[in-house]
């Protein structure tokens, strides 16, 4: 059983947990796995299904069931993700239907259901039922990243386990070793990833190291005299639907270097430090109180596009914010 997590980069109070409920027997019937997206949530709950159902008791990743587990084919593993935006009922009607039968193969049945604040009312309702009276040893393992989006009466059903992001060091290290980057290269994706090897490893990789630059450039030549390459960008980006918010990160993050480089931070400490002169000269121009103001208009602009307002009227105003 030692070795069933070793793969799982951080999370060690979460792999010690675990494991002391594995070897005592005492796991509950539903667990709500709770944290940012992609920081090793759906990786330590199939790693427990492999422990579970491994041959040796050990999740040695090389046995019949270990290697089903895996691949998503065992038949006494479920695995429950959102059909287009949603978890619908049929979904979990389905689900039922499946518990409510003998294992096949293993000990018990095991699911997890991923993006658990993404079930529709309807779906939530009746996922109630078998969190109330779950199904032999049927186990549950919901995973969020947006536990405020998870009814209550589901949250109050389950043992909560929460995951924190990864130490930027540790991400840091790990991209290093695994992607052959550099020390710079390594500091700006890890410290723009905000702990998701998630970010760090799939699309936001370019973004984050190439266009960055070019975002940067675009975004720190704009005037409120020019208003037209202000709309204009600001168009451009509205079309970023997937990206956006990362987008937005980004932005934040320079000028979040911009404060610390006015209020005296060494250089470790910033995020963009490929761009210093680009960082000074701009720093030299904005004072403290210009700086949190602005600031302020990102998380303002941040928390309208995820209410689904204009996007393109929302970056327009957070420009000519920028600008100013």
């Amino acid at each position: 059983m030692v070795d069933v997590f070793e793969h799982i980069i951080g999370h060690e109070k979460q792999k010690e947990f675990l494991l002391r409920a594995v070897r005592a027997d005492r796991l509950a019937h539903a667990f709500l796995f709770e944290g940012p997206e992609g920081v090793g949530k759906r990786l330590m709950a199939t790693a427990l299904a492999r422990a579970l159902f491994c041959d040796q008791k050990l999740g040695c990743g090389d046995c019949v069931p270990c290697r089903k587990v895996i691949h998503s084919n065992h038949p006494d593993f479920h695995l429950l993700e959102p059909d287009g935006a949603l978890i619908k009922i049929e979904q979990i009607r389905e689900l039922q239907k499946d518990l409510s039968y003998r294992p096949l193969e293993a000990p018990r049945k095991f699911c997890i259901i991923d993006g658990a604040d993404k079930m529709n009312p309807a779906a939530g309702n009746a996922l109630l039922k078998t969190l109330e009276e779950p199904q032999g040893d049927a186990l549950l393992i919901l995973l969020t990243s947006h536990p405020e989006g998870v009814l209550d009466t589901i949250h109050s059903r389950c043992q909560s386990l929460p995951f924190g992001r990864l130490h930027r060091d540790t991400l840091k290290k790990v991209l290093q070793d695994r992607l052959g980057l550099g020390e710079v290269q390594g500091h700006i994706l890890a410290a723009l990833s905000e702990g998701s090897f998630k970010k760090a490893l799939g699309r936001d990789r370019d973004l984050f190291l190439e266009r960055r630059k070019t975002l940067l450039a675009a975004l720190t030549a704009l005037s409120p005299g020019s208003i037209l390459p202000l709309f204009e960008l600001a168009g451009e980006l509205s079309g970023e639907k997937e990206q956006l918010q990362d987008i937005l990160e980004i932005i934040q993050a320079f000028f979040r270097d911009l404060l610390l480089l006015r209020l005296g931070a060494p250089e470790q400490d910033l995020v963009n430090i490929d761009l210093m002169q680009k960082i000074r000269r701009v720093a030299a121009k904005e004072d403290i109180p210009s700086l949190l103001r602005k600031l302020n208009a990102i998380e303002e602009g941040r928390r309208q596009i995820m209410r689904n307002v204009n996007k393109e009227l929302a970056l327009d105003v957070l420009f000519m914010r920028l600008a100013a």
